[in-house]
């Protein structure tokens, strides 16, 4: 429903709050140079042995949990997830290893195996973080005012250049623990969102309204490639808001 997930990093503003950005904010914020390997990412060899060893073999579901770690970490998840995006930007799933990861965020492989310990979870950790960013649904005075500005979301997130929206909706078809990240995000926000529906329709099927509006459009733009029209974003909501009759 909302602009889908965007890698983390330290947006901030009015743009750090819409769903849209929660996605497009890599784009523009990526890591372009490695940062100098801290104390803390000098980690013993040791650590990558036992992370290629039993503990890569752990189902991706084990990944770890959705947190905001401060400080010195905080740091470190960023400079990992931007070098996340801007690798899938640039050559797209095949390009995304831990060593890559290692080289682009500067930080030492050792950390990465150790934290996200493959490619799936480092996709995953990015969906988590999208969930992270904060996003309040739009307040038009009407459902399909609301339906309306959503769209509009999706479509700018999904339609600019180049897109990281459409880059980690496309490796999720290629990562299971990205593609259960990803089921995760789309869930929380759907949640978010119901009250748009909720507000104007009490006792409606909010999920039913919203995947009316919002599905076509990721239809149209991510799966077709069909070009953005000036009234898609509205026509889409207008076949969401008929749903509430």
């Amino acid at each position: 429903m909302e602009p889908i997930p965007q890698a983390p990093t330290g947006a901030t503003g009015p743009e750090a709050a819409s769903p849209a950005t929660a996605i497009q904010g890599a784009t523009s914020q990526q890591a372009t140079a490695p940062a100098t390997n801290s104390p803390e990412t000098a980690v013993p060899e040791t650590a990558v042995r036992e992370t290629t060893g039993a503990a890569a073999t752990r189902p991706a579901a084990a990944r770890p949990a959705a947190a905001r770690p401060g400080g010195r970490t905080a740091r470190t998840r960023e400079r990992v997830l931007d070098a996340v995006a801007s690798l899938l930007l640039e050559g797209g799933f095949d390009a995304l290893t831990v060593d890559a990861v290692a080289a682009r965020s500067g930080v030492h492989r050792t950390t990465v195996y150790r934290r996200w310990r493959d490619t799936g979870a480092l996709l995953a950790a990015s969906f988590d973080a999208a969930r992270e960013q904060p996003w309040q649904p739009p307040d038009t005075g009407s459902l399909l005012g609301d339906l309306t500005e959503i769209n509009r979301q999706i479509v700018a997130a999904l339609t600019e250049e180049p897109s990281i929206t459409r880059a980690l909706i496309t490796a999720s078809f290629r990562s299971p623990a990205a593609a259960d990240a990803l089921r995760g995000f789309w869930s929380d926000r759907f949640t978010t969102a119901a009250v748009v529906v909720e507000r104007a329709a009490p006792g409606a099927d909010a999920r039913t309204v919203l995947i009316a509006s919002c599905a076509p459009i990721f239809y149209e733009l991510a799966l077709m490639r069909s070009p953005a029209t000036d009234d898609l974003a509205e026509r889409y909501a207008r076949v969401g808001a008929a749903a509430v009759t």
